[in-house]
């Protein structure tokens, strides 16, 4: 692993975070109000996901779906629960942000794989395990290459190609290359719902 890797990184995700946080407070604060409203008081979802070597730790993003259920008391598909404002949070992916707390506490990158649900651990292969070499980050390879309109297969294959080819200019590159994503809006969901489709192993 390169310098940057080991020492650089680290240092940009945690000047990055810190001003970033202070700089979008007052933005962050405001969603945080108009979705506390929308969902009963609860603006956050929580959920465990695996960091870095599979470390466990509890990701926070803005709550964009409610808890609505059915007669059986089993969750409402993805698209029905949607939120109006949650439609609009996701597609600029202002839901992301309060991960920028989870990156100032080191759980998280900047820039890397995105961290995906505890129970597809097993489900890996050797190679796309790979993708737990580095800390797993709010955007990255995959998300500026296709997001959830990749397959899983071809989102490994960028988180791999990521972690092997880790440097400063593919970092920038990520950042420049999100900010125009955002602006266009493009891969939020996959091409048959509005979230992905879980990983049942390749």
């Amino acid at each position: 692993m390169n310098l940057y890797a080991r020492f650089g990184k680290r240092l940009i995700d945690f000047v990055g975070s810190f001003f970033g946080l202070i700089l979008l407070f007052p933005f962050l604060l405001i969603i945080f109000l108009f979705l506390a409203a929308a969902n009963q008081g609860t603006p956050f979802f929580r959920q465990p996901r695996p960091g870095r070597n599979g470390k466990v730790f509890v990701l926070t993003k803005f709550k964009t779906m409610n808890d609505h259920r059915n007669a059986a008391g089993q969750l409402l598909p993805d698209a029905e629960r949607l939120t109006g404002l949650g439609k609009i949070i996701r597609k600029t992916s202002l839901d992301e942000l309060p991960q920028l707390w989870s990156v100032l506490k080191g759980d998280m990158s900047l820039i890397g794989p995105r961290p995906l649900l505890v129970e597809y651990l097993p489900l890996y292969s050797e190679e796309q395990n790979k993708r737990h070499a580095v800390r797993p980050g709010i955007t990255g390879w995959a998300q500026v290459n296709g997001r959830n309109a990749l397959s899983w297969e071809e989102k490994f294959k960028h988180d791999v190609w990521y972690v092997e080819n880790l440097s400063f200019i593919l970092d920038m590159k990520i950042i420049w290359l999100t900010v125009i994503k955002i602006f266009k809006g493009e891969g939020v969901s996959s091409g048959t719902s509005v979230t992905m489709e879980k990983f049942e192993g390749t």
